[in-house]
């Protein structure tokens, strides 16, 4: 008799913990599905990394070894993009996410990957963000033909990434590196804060964090230019020779 009861009550505790779990199921679906359609923000002051934008990007040859980026580079890089979990349109009106990751020449239009609508996490937006800084890191190591310490080729891929290799393939702050004459470089990296024919505050800011680790356990001095001898901007849509 005793064992018949306990059967039917944990016959009717398992019936009861179902159909909690046949409720929430769809629960947590509908949530899923609603977080999917909720409407892709617009961040207007996020630009488009540069590196995506070059319509020469070519593969990296195989067997290619990267040098690659010591931790606080990788930490400016972050900074500088800032983090996003869900998908966005950036000023491009491009679909982005993540630190800068761009999923497609236009809009978000729901035909994303269920990854990405779903949202990712800082440390997946971190796996991206590194693979993506590739093509900047071997742009760097083909171009530049002195000895870099770490910090200088951190800020260096850090440059090239939001630049564009095209553009710094010709810009004059390349001339200086590979002349060594590095106290000239901190006045060229400060020309490159224009997006759009504006200053962007958001490129000043990072040109500084670019000097800082460019000059990073080195005794080349932080020249600020003379006046007179204020150098004109450059806007990183158009590169040096257009400006």
């Amino acid at each position: 008799m005793h064992k018949a009861i306990i059967v039917i009550i944990l016959s009717v505790a398992l019936f009861m913990q179902l159909s909690g779990c046949a409720e929430q199921q769809p629960q947590e679906q509908e949530q899923q599905e609603q977080q999917k359609q909720q409407p892709v923000e617009q961040i207007s002051d996020a630009l488009t990394p540069g590196i995506f934008l070059e319509e020469t990007r070519a593969l990296i040859p195989e067997g290619v070894e990267l040098r690659k980026v010591y931790p606080p580079g990788i930490e400016l890089t972050k900074i500088s993009e800032g983090f996003r979990g869900r998908l966005y349109n950036d000023a491009a009106g491009f679909c982005t996410i993540g630190y800068g990751h761009l999923i497609k020449k236009s809009a978000c239009d729901g035909t994303e990957k269920e990854e990405f609508k779903s949202g990712i996490s800082e440390q997946q937006g971190e796996a991206l963000l590194v693979e993506d800084m590739n093509w900047a890191k071997y742009s760097v190591m083909q171009a530049v033909s002195v000895e870099l310490t770490d910090g200088q080729y951190a800020a260096l891929v850090d440059f090239v990434f939001n630049v564009g290799s095209g553009n710094f393939n010709k810009s004059t702050l390349l001339k200086k590196i590979n002349a060594q004459q590095h106290s000239e470089v901190p006045a060229q990296f400060r020309r490159w804060i224009r997006a759009g024919g504006k200053v962007w505050q958001g490129l000043v800011t990072r040109r500084e964090r670019e000097i800082d680790l460019y000059l990073e356990g080195t005794a080349i001095p932080r020249l600020l230019p003379q006046e007179g001898e204020e150098l004109p901007d450059i806007d990183i849509r158009e590169g040096e020779l257009n400006s």
